[in-house]
């Protein structure tokens, strides 16, 4: 006698030769039909908080066979259990209850854990129920490693519960500290300068930097090179340093140009002299000097009834025949008189100097 089996998975009718004459139409209908509909598209509804175990039949309508679980309880707190047939199957599973799902197959298996709001794909692995894919409703930021968030519609907003300056390591967020992770400005309103420990203090003027209408005395030699249609300074007025002494000019008398631009010596020259000029007395002018520079000192001679005057110019201690004002060398002084000599040096070299001279007679 003909019989009709079922498919193993689906229970979905499998009449053979013979079987269901003059009714397979019915059989056909609602035994595969019908049943293949439920597990293409079917939806079972689960609204009781319990425990649910998806009922099981060979064809004929059952909870397991659908293609869809939606979960509609008010469970909260309570996760509840759906226990589906441990074999080939996948489920859409809705979870739109107030509490946690666990799909898992029947016998001594784990599930998956579906929470409320979550939309996902679970299937048999072949000993368990898993995840294939997931929508989530809403998420929460753990508040480690400096992280805070919220979650709205989907949208995931990250925040950081770190105050001021923020650093990161490559795992996470903290406060950067003053003096280690950056430069702490000082309080004030002043410059501000870095010192070697690592920080930020007020600068100082006049020391740290030269302030806008201070008096300011500069140790360093200063370069104005202006450009071809800019003169590098304009002066409208400017002191020059004059040494006054009550000395009587005779024998060499050196000239140190970095602290003097005019020397005046009071007293009655007493014999005919020799000026050396020099950058200091531990300088040459050779080393002060670069080559094309020119620097222009004045010396005044007091004399007496007996006019003595400057007979030989030297640099650095060495002679230098002068080029005269006139053309003509100077042979003496102003008697009772000041004699003031301008002496112009240019470098032309290393150790070579041409000096321009001039005598002007003050009496």
């Amino acid at each position: 006698m003909a019989v009709t089996n079922f498919t193993p998975l689906l229970g979905l009718a499998l009449p053979t030769t013979g079987d269901l004459s003059g009714t397979w139409g019915t059989t056909v209908n609602d035994a595969i039909t019908d049943l293949l509909d439920d597990a293409v598209a079917g939806t079972v509804t689960l609204s009781a908080n319990a425990d649910v175990t998806l009922t099981t039949t060979n064809g004929a309508d059952n909870q397991a066979r659908n293609a869809i679980i939606l979960w509609t309880a008010s469970n909260g707190a309570t996760t509840r259990n759906i226990t589906a047939p441990a074999q080939s199957k996948a489920y859409v599973v809705i979870n739109a209850g107030t509490g946690s799902i666990v799909v898992r197959g029947a016998g001594p298996t784990t599930g998956v854990t579906i929470v409320s709001g979550e939309k996902t794909t679970v299937a048999w692995n072949g000993s368990d129920f898993v995840k294939v894919s997931s929508t989530v409703s809403s998420v929460t930021v753990a508040t480690a490693n400096g992280f805070a968030g919220s979650n709205s519609t989907g949208q995931l907003t990250l925040s950081t519960t770190v105050t001021g300056i923020t650093k990161g390591n490559a795992t996470a967020l903290s406060a950067a500290v003053a003096g280690t992770d950056y430069l702490a400005p000082p309080s004030g309103t002043s410059l501000l300068k870095a010192n070697s420990g690592g920080a930020l203090a007020n600068a100082t003027a006049g020391t740290d930097y030269v302030a806008p209408g201070v008096a300011t005395t500069f140790t360093a030699q200063q370069t104005f090179n202006g450009s071809s249609s800019v003169l590098a300074a304009t002066l409208a007025n400017a002191a020059e340093t004059v040494t006054v002494s009550a000395t009587a000019a005779t024998g060499t008398i050196n000239y140190d140009v970095t602290t003097q631009s005019v020397v005046y010596y009071t007293s009655n020259a007493s014999a005919n002299w020799t000026i050396n000029f020099r950058a200091s007395s531990g300088t040459s002018l050779n080393t002060a000097m670069s080559t094309g520079q020119s620097i222009t000192a004045v010396f005044l001679a007091t004399n007496g009834a007996t006019a003595y005057y400057n007979n030989v110019i030297q640099v650095d201690g060495s002679s230098v025949t002068p080029k005269y004002q006139g053309g003509i060398a100077w042979s003496f002084g102003t008697a009772s008189g000041i004699d003031a000599y301008t002496y112009t040096i240019i470098k032309t070299g290393s150790a070579a100097f041409t000096v321009l001279a001039s005598q002007i007679r003050f009496a």
